[in-house]
């Protein structure tokens, strides 16, 4: 019988970087063929990004010599907080640069949906098109379960071969039902929303809560395509298509977003020229701790990474700068029994402060532009008072 290696031996060789595409529509029935590979082989290393929760990847982590993903967090976690995955301390707009350069991988092993003219992306696109352009060989696995929203062209058909095929469905990704606390946060945040303005939300309950209180048409323009988008159509108030690298919600979103939503490569979807162009942007994220300063931690609490840089600081920067835009950091006062505001935060800064327009809690709003360093920290002391 032929082993993984073998059938792999063309492409997967001492000292290959192999990437494994991301999100929901990860090809996860060939991470398995690729950790055995790799292990019989030897002195392969690995490159990963978003790995949901309820779509973990099967990867034997023994099996590389050395393993670093984009996107820390989620399923992740244990293995970022343990040193056997490391996490690459990068905004997610920067992603194209390191796969086209110090992180470039020589392989990737994508999930693809056959089209007239060859074969595209599915549910993610976000870094994959920057590691193809700089060369990476595409090993794919056909995803015929899963939506194709990739909005690029076809795969060029000399660097790409489909090694297996897969009807099974895209991950079910829940990102939490709001409570009364985030309807209380996004009730301050949707004055701040005009209609026909670009919006971007950050993926979770308060993201949620904003598009649930929406009374007018916007554009979406985020890093993540969710179920929240699925109502906010059916109320006639998304204009255009929405567009993100990523989609993950669960099958209401799947069976609606071809047509509707699309996902692109990062050097479009996180463009920050693009961005702060009309329409204005706003943007809406949250933070796991601000300080009286305004800087936000979104990657890790009491030493543990939660999640990631991600797009928060690459969205914050872009609506900062947009004409009639906002960068808006909504989040509630505590999470469990402690407190969001912090005197020092308990991990590096995700995004700095001054790329923060307006912090919103359940308690009021702070509008820090125009301020100096002394009134920021006594608007945002406000809201916790």
């Amino acid at each position: 019988m032929m082993t993984p290696a073998a059938k792999l031996e063309r492409w997967i060789t001492p000292g290959t970087r192999v990437a494994i595409g991301d999100g929901v529509g990860a090809p996860r029935r060939l991470a398995r063929t690729v950790s055995e590979a790799a292990a019989e082989v030897g002195d392969v290393d690995l490159l990963l990004g978003w790995v949901p929760q309820g779509g973990e990847l099967d990867v034997d982590l023994e099996a590389f010599a050395s393993i670093r993903t984009l996107i820390g967090g989620y399923a992740l976690r244990g293995a970022v907080d343990a040193g056997t995955v490391r996490y690459v301390a990068a905004r997610l707009g920067t992603a194209p640069a390191l796969v086209s350069g110090p992180l470039r991988p020589d392989v990737l092993v994508a999930s693809v949906s056959s089209a007239p003219d060859g074969y595209r992306l599915t549910t993610e696109s976000a870094w994959q098109r920057a590691a193809i352009d700089a060369g990476a060989f595409v090993l794919g696995l056909e995803r015929s379960a899963v939506p194709a929203l990739d909005a690029g062209p076809a795969l060029p058909g000399d660097r790409v071969v489909v090694i297996g095929s897969s009807d099974d469905r895209p991950a079910d990704v829940l990102w939490g039902d709001p409570g009364e606390v985030h309807r209380a946060v996004a009730e301050r945040v949707i004055p701040l929303v005009p209609a026909g303005v670009r919006l971007q939300y950050g993926p979770g309950p308060i993201g949620t809560a904003v598009l649930e209180a929406l009374d007018r048409p916007v554009h979406v323009d985020t890093g993540m395509l969710t179920d929240a988008l699925v109502d906010l159509d059916r109320r006639g108030l998304l204009l255009g298509t929405a567009l993100a690298p990523y989609a993950g919600g669960t099958d209401r979103l799947y069976e609606w977003a071809p047509g509707r939503g699309q996902v692109d490569r990062l050097e479009r979807t996180h463009d920050p020229v693009r961005l702060s162009t009309e329409p204005p942007l706003i943007a809406v994220n949250t933070a796991l701790e601000i300080d009286l300063d305004g800087q936000v931690n979104v990657e890790s609490v009491g030493g543990s990474t939660v999640a990631c840089i991600g797009g928060h600081p690459d969205y914050a920067f872009a609506a900062a700068r947009s004409i009639r835009g906002l960068s808006i950091v909504a989040l509630p006062t505590q999470r469990g029994r402690h407190r969001t505001l912090v005197d020092r935060l308990s991990a590096p800064a995700s995004t700095p402060s001054h790329d923060v327009d307006v912090v919103a809690t359940e308690r009021g709003v702070a509008d820090l532009r125009g301020l100096d360093r002394s009134e920021r920290r006594a608007a945002i002391a406000a809201l916790w008072e």
